[in-house]
């Protein structure tokens, strides 16, 4: 005979399990090994130049990588100075660029690296006559997704 107890069980259980499936509908499936050829990203315009997404997902050890290919314009920048929690990886693939960090200017060309630490202020501008590209490569290690979902 099926007593209450037994159905409030099943209740609680059943409650349980949908809250975690649909928890884990709201999540990426976690990044694996993979080889993109340029050929293969997708052009998008954007006021200063064009982007390429790469990749914007979980990895084994990351709440989320991702990175984008930027190529600005002759004198462009894709944004006034900012900051963001995340930190960043910059490298010239081609072109010249100058690094704005904390007010300080450093030109760049094919090969440059530049490192955005968390919260510092910084932009990049192409100080060139041609357009300038860029890879950029950002990461959110564990728990900063969900600390900056909740300090919104």
């Amino acid at each position: 005979m099926i007593t209450r107890r037994d159905i409030v069980v099943a209740v609680i259980a059943a409650a349980c399990t949908g809250v975690l499936v649909m928890a884990r509908q709201d999540k990426k499936p976690v990044m694996s090994s993979r080889a993109i050829t340029w050929d293969s990203l997708k052009v998008e315009p954007t006021n200063v130049g064009e982007r390429r997404q790469v990749f914007q997902d979980p990895t084994p050890t990351l709440d989320e990588l991702e990175m984008h290919i930027t190529t600005l314009n002759a004198g462009q920048s894709p944004h006034p100075p900012h900051t963001h929690p995340d930190e960043e990886l910059l490298i010239v693939k081609e072109g010249n660029i100058e690094s704005v960090l904390e007010g300080k200017t450093t030109p760049l060309g094919p090969g440059g690296i530049i490192f955005h630490a968390s919260n510092q202020p910084h932009t990049v501008r192409n100080t060139g006559t041609a357009p300038a590209t860029y890879y950029v490569i950002k990461w959110n290690p564990p728990g900063m997704l969900k600390a900056r979902q909740d300090s919104k």
